[in-house]
């Protein structure tokens, strides 16, 4: 900067001498040039040199004309870079994306280790419940990382219609005591709702008729029924489905993707509630599934009802207070809400 400084002032003083003078100057200065260029192949040049340059170039409009060591075009770069140099030190701290709120990312971490087998998807349902303003891929980018694969998704067959499609079936759990327990699901489509369950030791067709009545009373049986080929529909159970009016629409042999809601379902009771739980006998059974469906409908989101949960929930604004968690299913998982203080 005292180089610049200097020049500025020899500047001022030629200005002031007499126009001989300053043709004479003007002529020795040039020869001792032109012996620079003949003797230097490439001048080095500093910081303020360059930055002199750069600022003659901004004022004065013939600067191009007496420019010899550098070209104008080598000037100008330099000016360039200047500017970005500027603009890059002004704009140091203020660039990039908002920072994510620290109690949304302690809240993705609580969810993710608190619930079992909760990935993105569900914990961002339940931060919309919430309130809170913030993408799946926000919330994907601070799960904790697992070494388990995620679950797989079934591919849904049936898009029409829900409102009167059915589906049945039954799943096995062992015991305490190494025996078996039937567990039976009846489920309508359309909001993913179980209106029946039950379990047995011994299940029978006259057994599973008499499920399929307590699920439908009255005029609310759906038009479709969708089973598998089980022979556990006998012939009693056949004969009081069709009295109820309803249509059973039996899947292809081992192919239980055809009966995809309610299979997606056993898997669900599975992974997230019996697999974590030793089971001591019938009562012990209903009383963790009558838990589970309770969270179930309730407070579970589902992708397959836009992040809602079966029984639709309100959306929480911020303003409702501080968010707690309440325990469910004995712990396995946890409702979030806003309590105030």
């Amino acid at each position: 900067m005292f180089k610049i400084l200097l020049s500025l002032v020899g500047a001022m003083l030629t200005s002031a001498k007499s126009r001989s003078q300053l043709i004479a100057e003007n002529l020795v200065l040039r020869q001792q040039l032109a012996v620079l260029k003949r003797s230097v192949k490439r001048p080095r040049l500093t910081t303020a040199d360059r930055a002199f340059w750069a600022f003659v170039s901004r004022w004065w409009p013939r600067w191009r004309e007496t420019l010899v060591i550098v070209k104008p075009a080598t000037v100008v770069a330099w000016h360039r870079k200047g500017f970005r140099l500027l603009w890059k030190w002004k704009s140091r701290k203020r660039g990039g994306r908002p920072k994510v709120n620290a109690e949304i990312r302690a809240l993705v971490r609580q969810m993710a280790e608190a619930n079992v087998g909760w990935g993105a998807p569900r914990t961002h349902g339940e931060l919309l419940k919430l309130g809170f303003e913030v993408s799946q891929a926000t919330v994907s980018r601070y799960m904790p990382k697992s070494s388990e694969s995620p679950s797989q998704t079934w591919r849904t067959f049936l898009q029409n219609h829900l409102g009167c499609i059915a589906s049945i079936d039954l799943f096995v759990v062992p015991t305490a005591t190494f025996g078996l327990l039937f567990g039976f699901v009846v489920l309508l489509h359309q909001r993913r709702r179980v209106v029946h369950f039950n379990v047995t030791s011994n299940p029978t067709a006259a057994w599973t008729a008499q499920q399929v009545i307590e699920a439908f009373p009255w005029d609310t049986a759906p038009r479709y029924l969708i089973r598998d080929r089980d022979r556990i529909y006998g012939a009693d159970f056949v004969a009081r489905v069709k009295g109820m009016g309803i249509h059973e629409v039996l899947t292809a042999p081992k192919s239980p993707w055809q009966n995809p809601y309610v299979e997606r379902l056993i898997g669900s009771i599975r992974r997230d509630c019996l697999d974590h739980v030793v089971v001591l006998g019938e009562d012990h059974l209903r009383r963790i599934l009558n838990s589970y469906f309770e969270y179930y409908h309730g407070f579970r989101t589902h992708l397959s009802l836009a992040k809602d949960s079966p029984d639709s929930r309100d959306v929480e604004s911020a303003d409702c207070g501080k968010v707690i968690a309440l325990r469910k299913v004995g712990g396995l998982h946890h409702h979030y809400t806003r309590r105030a203080a």
